[in-house]
């Protein structure tokens, strides 16, 4: 077999799973059913040949699944525990690649591959190049043995001090990844956010992580294994990085709203701090943030919009696009990326 190209024909057949103008757009997504099977969906039933595969390139080394199916979902024999991708294959011998998005990490929080995604011009956003994530304090040792399948290059840790202390990251030592940080508090941000009332929440941030982002791009331009990038709740420094990556690769920005907007299905808050005594960390604030609630409940994910109902990245493109006029001007001023960086960056992350 050849290395896969994406199916211009599966491409072409492209439409809304759930036929809402939202819905982002994708080849085809595996949902985890359970610890041993998932479930495959396409919207188009032309017939393909169904491979389950150890990486994104199909060779003798696969097992096909289905030599002409022309099924809308079909149930998958894939265990929790293997990382694996199902190639779809058409009658003319064009493949397109399907992966998890949600890694099934036993105590992980929003920990998710940015891969899959169609861009406008109907290329794809690749498997395995980056990873989103909340923190990851109480990975399981079943966990790591499941990242570890991925090849980590960089850990890129969007977090404060503060963050950092409480809860270290631990992938990178477990898995040999680089890991990359830097040094600023929390403070300032959690008091810039009281008094904005909810209402343009990211504006700074592109100025306050413009170390964090340019370590994160350099790691995807160096393409030495997949890179994860992470902030605490991986939702909005991680957002804010996710649709900067999405923006510049052609992806639509329906469907980045549409990506960022699932953080608040896949936290799962209880994994993201771990127990801890506030008495040894005065003044800490993201152990306020962590506090148990009421009812001794880890905290709730809130749904990402303003009190008017905005969604928060829905602003923060609005502003990105006034005061950089887009992405990638931003990343231009900001970040030093050039032209040639640019075109990099998309053939590295596109098939």
């Amino acid at each position: 077999m050849t290395r896969k190209t994406t199916s211009i024909a599966l491409i072409a057949a492209i439409t809304a799973l759930s036929g809402t103008a939202a819905t982002a757009r994708e080849i085809a997504a595996l949902t985890r059913l359970d610890a041993q099977t998932v479930q495959l969906t396409r919207p188009d039933t032309a017939p393909v040949a169904v491979w389950i595969s150890a990486d994104t390139v199909l060779d003798k080394g696969d097992r096909r699944f289905a030599a002409a199916s022309t099924e809308s979902t079909l149930t998958l024999p894939i265990p929790a525990s293997e990382r694996r991708y199902v190639i779809l294959e058409s009658r003319k011998g064009k493949t397109a690649v399907v992966a998890e998005r949600v890694l099934p990490l036993q105590q992980g929080s929003n920990f998710r591959d940015i891969g899959g995604y169609v861009t406008r011009d109907g290329r794809t956003v690749k498997w395995d190049k980056a990873f989103r994530s909340g923190a990851m304090p109480l990975l399981t040792d079943a966990d790591y043995a499941l990242l570890d399948q991925v090849h980590l290059g960089a850990v890129v840790d969007l977090r404060s001090i503060e963050e950092r202390e409480v809860a270290p990251d631990m992938l990178d030592d477990r898995t040999g990844a680089l890991f990359l940080a830097n040094d600023y508090s929390l403070k300032p941000l959690f008091a810039k956010m009281a008094k904005s009332g909810g209402e343009n929440i990211y504006e700074g941030m592109e100025i306050m992580l413009v170390p964090q982002f340019h370590a994160l791009f350099n790691r995807l331009l160096a393409n030495e294994g997949a890179v994860v990038y992470h902030c605490s709740a991986g939702q909005d420094r991680t957002g804010i990085a996710t649709a900067l990556i999405y923006d510049l690769l052609g992806v639509d920005r329906e469907t980045i709203l549409k990506d960022y907007h699932l953080s608040t299905t896949f936290r799962k808050p209880q994994w993201e701090m771990p127990k801890v005594d506030p008495a040894d960390y005065p003044g800490n604030p993201i152990l306020k943030y962590y506090a148990a609630r009421a009812d001794g409940q880890p905290p709730k994910a809130e749904p990402l919009y303003t009190p008017g109902g905005i969604s928060h990245l829905a602003q923060f493109f609005t502003y990105l696009d006034k005061q950089y006029g887009g992405t990638e001007g931003y990343l231009k001023q900001k970040i030093g990326l050039t032209d040639a960086d640019i075109a990099r960056l998309r053939q590295t992350m596109l098939d």
